[in-house]
């Protein structure tokens, strides 16, 4: 379960922030050898955080948090950052409309802020999806805890780390 230990160096901060070295312990925990960067510029976006680490916005594994509209399950859709979640498509594989969750429900199910939203070490377990295109790299890049922090691990990694059905999201 080795992740992929990267090396960025001076963009690195000392210590992480309480959220990012949370995301760091539930990784060990659960036998994966990522490490966590907290970088001094932001990540929140799939932009910023693949200029930040010198990769391909599609390398960029976007966070997202929908609800059910009836039932309000947390549903997490971790994407490429470069597609646009066709919400229609989630619906169906939930057999119920979603709409995308407000920032205090999001906290509230996974216990991190929008922009920060890690692929796993939630509060509650979500259902996941895993948009299949992050297949199309050896490695991608996820969030871990805070707008400034993130992990390299391998889409493999990912799938074992949240336990999602891998789908066409777009």
């Amino acid at each position: 379960m080795n992740c992929i230990v990267p090396a960025i160096g001076e963009k690195m901060t000392n210590e992480l922030s309480p959220s990012a070295h949370r995301v760091q312990t539930t990784l060990l925990e659960h036998g994966f050898n990522c490490t966590v960067l907290e970088l001094s510029e932001s990540t929140r976006t799939a932009k910023e955080a693949a200029q930040a680490v010198g990769c391909q916005v599609g390398q960029i594994v976007k966070s997202l948090v929908f609800k059910g509209k009836k039932s309000q399950t947390p549903i997490l859709v971790v994407a490429s950052g470069s597609n646009r979640v066709n919400e229609a498509k989630i619906s169906k594989m939930v057999s119920e409309p979603i709409k995308m969750a407000h920032a205090d429900f999001v906290r509230k199910k996974t216990g991190f802020a929008i922009g920060g939203v890690p692929p796993l070490g939630h509060f509650e377990k979500l259902v996941t999806f895993i948009d299949e295109d992050l297949f199309e790299y050896d490695d991608i890049w996820a969030a871990a805890g805070n707008p400034r922090a993130l992990f390299k691990l391998t889409p493999d990694n990912l799938v074992e780390m949240t336990g999602g059905k891998v789908v066409s999201v777009i």
